[in-house]
């Protein structure tokens, strides 16, 4: 309970201490008006501008003398998304009714490691789905999981369901790539499926003032332990650089499980905490309020490296093979070698 109070009371907190973006001038599609409202808003919360060593004041500068009063609607929300641009986060956009701009170079450098073809022949008609997951035994008594989005919701009973198809498995890979995130209460769902004891996950700090440096002091993250069905045999987490802010955090968690692997590429990133609020014209605004540290006190902004780095080789593609599972596969069959799995044994429990 612990854990969930202080939690639930640093989320409060962002949501009583950002006081300027519940502040709503007169409705005015003035230009230069909406300019320095949304300059004003982010620098008064945004989360992320000493870590990121961005110079604000600059940046106004260079977008001040594009705005105009006579310039129109989709010129301004070209000038003010480039403006958001320059914060390089992909939790940050600007919303209207003709278009929503968005930061996605944190992904565009990096090879895509996920081919939805190739991904859809290993998962074959055979795979069951239940609550946004396919799942498999795909091969050597190693069961496969692939969930593609934090946003599709995942019950309680859809992960009984789950480890009980692999009840006689040896060990398990939880595929993530291509996850653009979603939900934090599923990641913490699934991830308490996967640890026999309380562990400290990370930290979440709250903007105190409209400093750039005016930050709470970082309130613990505590994962509490399923009471339900739980996995402790080796696994595999298979990420990409598509794995974002959900995902960020869901890697983030399993990465500390002594029986978890993480094989694929470094995680795209996304740890602020979105927070939305709305411009003078009416248009919405998201960006990131509140970091979420992980166990060392780290910034994961800019992704989590995995434990054991692969690309999908072009050869393999062109064959049909995913180069990461594969290598997946190899890891957890030398890893289980000589094992048989007992679902009364240490390494499966059923509470």
């Amino acid at each position: 309970m612990m854990k969930r109070f202080i939690f639930t009371f640093a989320l409060l907190s962002v949501f009583l201490l950002i006081p300027s973006c519940y502040e709503r001038d007169e409705y005015t599609s003035d230009p230069h008006a909406n300019f320095e409202a949304l300059w004003k808003l982010i620098d008064e919360n945004y989360c992320f501008f000493d870590y990121k060593n961005i110079d604000w004041n600059a940046v106004h500068n260079k977008y001040n003398i594009l705005v105009t009063d006579t310039m129109s609607k989709y010129e301004l929300f070209s000038v003010l998304g480039k403006m958001l641009a320059e914060l390089e986060d992909g939790h940050t956009n600007l919303l209207t009714t003709f278009n929503t701009s968005r930061f996605w170079e944190w992904y565009e450098n990096y090879p895509d490691n996920f081919n939805a073809v190739v991904h859809k022949k290993y998962l074959g008609m055979d795979s069951k789905l239940a609550g946004g997951m396919n799942y498999l035994i795909i091969r050597d008594s190693i069961g496969y999981v692939y969930y593609g989005s934090f946003s599709n919701p995942i019950g309680e009973a859809n992960l009984d369901e789950m480890f009980l198809h692999f009840k006689d498995c040896k060990a398990l890979i939880f595929d993530v790539r291509n996850n653009g995130g979603g939900s934090l209460a599923y990641s913490e769902r699934i991830a308490s499926r996967f640890t026999a004891e309380k562990l400290l996950v990370g930290y979440i700090m709250h903007k105190k003032g409209p400093g750039h440096s005016d930050f709470s002091e970082p309130y613990p993250i505590e994962l509490e332990p399923s009471q339900r069905i739980k996995w402790l045999r080796p696994v595999v987490v298979l990420t990409n650089r598509r794995c974002y802010s959900a995902t960020n955090d869901f890697v983030n968690k399993m990465k500390l499980f002594s029986q978890v692997t993480i094989i694929g590429d470094r995680t795209g990133g996304g740890c602020g905490l979105p927070f939305h609020s709305e411009l003078p014209n009416g248009w919405g605004v998201r960006f990131s309020s509140s970091p979420i540290l992980d166990a060392n006190k780290e910034y994961t902004e800019y992704g989590i490296d995995p434990d054991i780095k692969i690309d999908i080789k072009e050869n393999d593609q062109l064959n049909n093979i995913d180069t990461i599972i594969e290598e997946a596969i190899e890891y957890l069959k030398e890893k289980t070698s000589g094992t048989t799995p007992s679902v009364k044994s240490a390494e499966y429990i059923n509470e």
